[in-house]
């Protein structure tokens, strides 16, 4: 290093970014973050996105991480740039995406004594961060960069926050290559393998076994996922996918029961509630998963892989635990498998899956939509069509989500076959996700096709971000589902108080195609069922970004449905299947 020239903090920055493979950096410029933006105009090897709003920037970086596998980096400026970003952070610490978020900060002599744009962001941001730095001495921020990068990728993924006083990013400072181990984070892969013949055991002897995956097999790499189908292809067995999961295993495989969940189908439910043995792949048990816990799956014996320890036992006790990477772990429990020679009860097995394609004939997800001219769309269909359409191209198809009915009804009816095509907000449920993180889809993926499912409340929470695609010639296309409410808080007011309607109504909704053109893009809009598939033909066509707003059904609601506290055994299925002699609820609603 003698003989170099002295370099700033803030190309030491840009050169560890470099020397991690950042190809890309979503961010928003500001007093503090200066220094790096300097060095940022003086090379060429690491692209800037400019962002519209912090909280963009960060659901950007999660985007790209999502569809690619790579870790998304954010770059803002102290205070309210810090602390716009921490809903993005908390989205990204609940979903396990890496994520590396660069924020300014005032200069360390000014640290604590409310100085302009200060904010305590190393506190704020602690609970909403897998780790957090604050660099203060120039010889530590090239380690601290690459530890970042470790820590948000390595394990259960996360986001990581570096805290950098504007004086560290102005002073010269020295360069250290990443360590090849960090000295004290080294989390589990390999499975135990005692643990893996215990699962094995639980499995050979199953009579009703299920098998659950989610996000984590998809986080774990293409690898994992290719294993999951392979494992569940060996054994037979029935599978289900979280929301997160969705594309893990493939959709059209007879396997796959389809989603599981508050709004997942009726025979994964099910299955579910009446499996004797469940095995669960990076997936953590969650509240909208399980629903009534002291109901959920009695008297299963529990397998559960997951790379974070603290994710096992925590909501559902399990008989076999097994810390690792998803995909070390099921290919250790193929291998297992197909070496035991202990026979499966095939007769069991068969009139298992007779259950289960009872319980699938009901076709708990259908709709009916009439076809005559002038009639309105059913939300469910207009996502159908555009699956139908989307995917009968020869472009890679991706899909991001903002959140609601309309994120529901794409998870059901719009199928992915392989991993890291779908991109929703799960965990934390954020409203205003889909727009941002379908830009940082299209900017990883040119020439794909990136298509934004919306409402017409979620997609104005970050309706600025159309600023970034006209800025960038991002064609990504935002297709509305636009029944002007919001919709799942308006189903839940009808089913679960009495249909009043609070502040649910969007009385002052904007012209959609006259604000694309504002955001110099293409608006088109549908308004009946002859109209929907001109429109959804004339979006992927267009070569620019496109809002299409789809009026739909005002009145639909989300089916089926497990109310929040009930089992899986206690779903509603709603009005298609009153005929059905199922019993019916208080509401109206065919009831399981």
């Amino acid at each position: 290093m003698s003989s170099e020239a002295p370099q700033s903090g803030a190309e030491i920055l840009l050169r560890a970014l470099k020397d991690q493979g950042v190809e890309v950096i979503f961010g928003y410029p500001g007093g503090a973050v200066l220094p790096i933006y300097d060095a940022i105009f003086n090379q060429n090897a690491i692209r800037h996105i400019l962002v519209r709003q912090e909280g963009g920037a960060v659901h950007a970086a999660e985007g790209y991480a999502r569809s690619t596998g790579k870790v998304g980096v954010v770059l803002v400026t102290s205070g309210p740039g810090a602390t716009n970003a921490v809903t993005g952070l908390c989205d990204a610490l609940m979903d396990s995406i890496p994520v590396v978020c660069l924020t300014g900060q005032v200069p360390t002599h000014l640290i604590g004594n409310d100085a302009f744009q200060e904010a305590d962001t190393t506190g704020i941001t602690r609970p909403a961060t897998k780790h957090n730095y604050l660099v203060k001495r120039p010889e530590d921020l090239a380690r601290v960069v690459h530890e970042a990068f470790y820590v948000a990728k390595t394990g259960r993924p996360g986001p990581v926050v570096i805290d950098l006083p504007k004086d560290i990013l102005i002073k010269p400072a020295p360069y250290t290559e990443a360590a090849a181990q960090h000295k004290s984070y080294r989390p589990r892969t390999e499975p135990d393998a005692e643990q893996i013949a215990n699962a094995v055991a639980i499995l050979k002897h199953a009579k009703r076994p299920m098998i659950y995956s989610g996000g984590g097999v998809i986080n774990a790499g293409p690898a994992a996922a290719e294993a999951l189908t392979k494992f569940a292809r060996a054994t037979g067995f029935p599978i289900t996918n979280t929301l997160m999961g969705l594309g893990a295993f493939p959709a059209a495989d007879p396997q796959f029961l389809g989603m599981l969940g508050m709004h997942g189908t009726y025979e994964a439910n099910l299955a579910m509630h009446g499996c004797d043995a469940l095995l669960c792949v990076g997936a953590r048990f969650d509240d909208r998963v399980t629903g009534r816990l002291n109901a959920f799956s009695q008297g299963s014996r529990k397998i559960h892989i997951d790379i974070d320890p603290s994710s096992i036992n925590k909501n559902v006790p399990v008989e076999v635990p097994i810390v690792a990477d998803a995909g070390k772990a099921l290919a250790a429990l193929h291998k297992a498998w197909n070496a035991d020679e202990t026979k499966t009860d095939t007769q069991a097995l068969a009139t298992w899956w007779r259950q289960i394609d009872g319980w699938r004939a009901k076709d708990s997800l259908k709709f009916t939509q009439s076809m005559k001219p002038g009639s309105i769309i059913k939300p469910q269909y207009a996502v159908q069509r555009l699956y139908e359409i989307a995917t009968a191209r020869k472009q890679e198809v991706f899909i991001t989500t903002e959140v609601g009915q309309h994120q529901m009804w794409a998870a059901q009816h719009f199928h992915f076959e392989k991993p890291n095509r779908w991109m929703t907000s799960g965990g934390l449920g954020t409203m205003g996700y889909g727009l941002p993180a379908a830009m940082g889809v299209q900017i990883a993926h040119p020439d794909a096709l990136v298509i934004d499912i919306a409402g017409e409340a979620s997609i104005l929470m970050n309706i600025q971000e159309m600023g970034t695609l006209a800025q960038y010639k991002l064609p990504v296309k935002v297709f509305i589902l636009n029944n002007e409410y919001m919709g799942m808080v308006r189903q839940w007011q009808e089913l679960l108080h009495g249909g009043r309607y609070s502040e649910s109504y969007s009385a002052a909704l904007p012209d959609f195609v006259k604000l694309a053109d504002a955001f110099h893009a293409k608006g088109m809009r549908a308004t009946s069922v002859e109209q929907l598939d001109d429109v959804i033909n004339a979006m992927l066509d267009c070569p620019t970004a496109v809002i299409a707003d789809i009026a739909v059904d005002q009145a639909e609601n989300c089916y089926p449905m497990i109310p929040s506290g009930a089992a899986h055994n206690e779903m509603i299925l709603g009005p298609e299947h009153e005929a059905s002699g199922a019993a019916i609820s208080d509401s109206g609603m065919a009831l399981v």
